[in-house]
């Protein structure tokens, strides 16, 4: 073989290898940069996520407290209503008086 021909073929493997070493580093740069896009992703979706579920919990907290508020005024209600039918009813003192009499002192 020619020295010329080595020298060539010396020149295009080491063209290759060139080329070879810049295709790596284009392929670990674009996975670089798809690694911080995925992350980038991630972090937006979880800072929806976290807006949703606070705006969510908000949400179900004032449902919750209007809720317990109208439960507690209608029992407010119920129990007036009821002291009120109870003053409507006349006392019987006598007849209680007998019945405790007859349940407490009846071994006596």
């Amino acid at each position: 073989m020619p020295a010329m021909d080595l020298e060539e073929d010396k020149d295009v493997l080491q063209h290759l290898l060139h080329l070879e070493a810049e295709a790596s580093a284009l392929v670990d740069g674009a996975q670089a940069e798809a690694d911080r896009r995925v992350s980038e992703g991630e972090k937006q979706s979880r800072a929806k996520y976290d807006e949703a579920y606070a705006a969510e919990v908000a949400r179900l907290e004032a449902a919750y407290t209007k809720e317990i508020a109208a439960v507690r005024e209608d029992y407010k209600k119920q129990l007036e209503a009821y002291r009120d039918s109870l003053k409507s009813v006349p006392a019987d003192k006598a007849a209680f008086s007998a019945l405790a009499g007859q349940l407490l002192l009846k071994d006596l």
